[in-house]
C-alpha cells in the first residue's frame, strides 16, 4: 500500500525499466537482488529484439512505447536507461503521470532540460533519483570517508584520468551514439561519474577551463577532452578524458593530493587503491587491502547498494542520495565544460543565480 506521507508498504515497489540496452543489464539485475522488495512489472524499447531479451530475463510485460507503458502499468517507478538525450523528456512525462522516475547519468544532456525534469517532478510531487552508482564503490567510499573526516588536511592538487577505449565500431552501433542531441562525447557520457566526483568528494567548483576535440572517430562530439579545475577551497586540479587508449580500456583514476595525505584509486575504473598514505593513522587504514576488487567492466558493482537507497527512500525509511538536484550539480559541471571548450573561455560556477 501506500501511505499519506507517499510511502510504499506492505508490497513490494513496482519498477518499469525503459531502454533495454547494455546498461539495462545492470538494473535488471539489481533489483533481481533486492526480489523481496522489489518487482519488475514492465520493460519497453522501440527495438524488438531487445524487448524480448529483456522481456523473458525479467518476466516482465514487454512495451514499444512510454506512453502506452504509462497508460496500462501499475509501475511505481520507471528507470530510464534510454539515450541521455530522451531523459529529461521522458522523466518529465513519467512525472506526470504520477510514478518516480529514476534516470541513468547524465540526467539531461542540456541545462534548461535538466531544471526541467527536477521542477516537473517537484509539481507532481514524486522522486527524481539520478544514477551514480560508482558513489557505491567501495574504494571510493574509504575514499569519501577520509576527505569527510579531514584526514588529507588543506586539500591541494586533485587529478582525475579517464583512459578508456571506444573504436568506431562501439559509436556506429546505434544511430543516436556520438551525437549531440541524443548522447553527448567522452565527458558527457563516459566521463559523466568522474566529473560527478569532482564535486561529490572534494567541493563546489569555482570555474573551469576546457580543451576538446574529435581526433580519430567519425562522431559529430569529442572523443578527447582536457579540463582545468579550480574548487572554492583553492585546490588545483585537472580531469583528462580520452576514448582513443590503444589497444584496451586503461585507466579510471583520481588522485589527491593533500596537506596531511595523499591517495590515488585506479585500475580500469577507480577499483583499485593503489597509494594510500596519511600523517595520522585511522581505522579505515586496515580496509584498503579489501576495498580493492577486480573488474571487467566500467560500470563497477554499485547497482545494488545504489537500489537499496532508492527502495529505502520510497518505504519512507532513508533520504534519497542522489536525487534531481544531487544531478544537477555534475550536470552544471559539463554544460560548463562543453561552455569552456566552445567559447574558448574560462567558465565560473554557477551557471546562473
Amino acid at each position: 500500500m501506500q501511505q499519506g506521507d507517499g510511502a510504499i508498504t506492505g508490497r513490494p515497489i513496482r519498477f518499469a525499466v525503459v531502454g533495454c540496452g547494455r546498461i539495462s543489464e545492470k538494473h535488471l539485475e539489481a533489483l533481481a537482488k533486492h526480489g523481496e522488495h522489489a518487482e519488475v512489472v514492465a520493460v519497453c524499447d522501440v527495438d524488438a529484439a531487445a524487448l524480448c531479451a529483456a522481456a523473458e530475463r525479467s518476466g516482465a510485460r514487454p512495451f514499444r512505447r512510454v506512453e502506452t507503458l504509462l497508460a496500462e502499468s501499475d509501475a511505481d517507478a520507471v528507470v530510464l536507461c534510454t539515450p541521455s538525450g530522451l531523459h529529461a523528456e521522458q522523466g518529465i512525462l513519467v512525472a506526470q503521470s504520477g510514478r518516480h522516475v529514476i534516470t541513468e547519468k547524465p540526467m539531461a544532456t542540456r541545462w534548461q532540460d535538466g531544471k526541467r525534469l527536477v521542477q516537473a517532478c517537484d509539481a507532481a510531487a514524486v522522486r527524481l533519483f539520478v544514477v551514480k552508482q560508482n558513489r557505491q564503490n567501495a574504494t571510493v567510499q574509504l575514499l569519501k570517508r577520509a576527505i569527510d573526516a579531514g584526514r588529507f588536511g588543506r586539500i591541494y592538487m586533485v587529478n582525475v584520468n579517464v583512459f578508456w577505449n571506444r573504436p568506431q565500431s562501439y559509436y556506429d552501433s546505434a544511430r543516436w551514439r556520438g551525437t549531440w542531441e541524443f548522447d553527448g562525447g567522452a565527458l558527457m557520457n563516459q566521463a559523466s561519474h568522474y566529473v560527478d566526483l569532482l564535486d561529490w568528494l572534494i567541493g563546489p567548483v569555482e570555474s573551469i577551463s576546457a580543451f576538446t576535440a574529435t581526433l580519430a572517430r567519425n562522431i559529430q562530439v569529442e572523443d578527447t577532452g582536457v579540463v582545468n579545475v579550480r574548487w572554492r577551497s583553492g585546490a588545483l586540479g585537472s580531469l583528462n578524458t580520452t576514448m582513443l587508449t590503444y589497444p584496451r580500456n586503461m585507466e579510471g583514476s583520481i588522485t589527491v593530493i593533500g596537506e596531511k595525505g595523499t591517495v590515488r584509486l585506479g585500475g580500469v575504473a577507480i577499483n583499485e587503491i593503489e597509494r594510500w598514505e596519511f600523517a595520522e593513522p585511522h581505522q579505515d587504514d586496515e580496509r584498503v587491502r579489501e576495498a580493492s576488487y577486480a573488474t571487467t567492466s566500467v560500470y563497477g558493482f554499485g547497482h545494488p547498494r545504489y537500489y537499496e537507497n532508492v527502495i529505502g527512500t520510497l518505504r519512507g525509511q532513508a533520504q534519497p542520495e542522489t536525487d534531481g538536484r544531487e544531478g544537477l550539480r555534475s550536470l552544471e559541471l559539463l554544460v560548463g565544460i562543453y561552455l569552456s571548450a566552445r567559447d574558448g573561455r574560462t567558465i565560473s560556477l554557477p551557471l546562473d543565480y
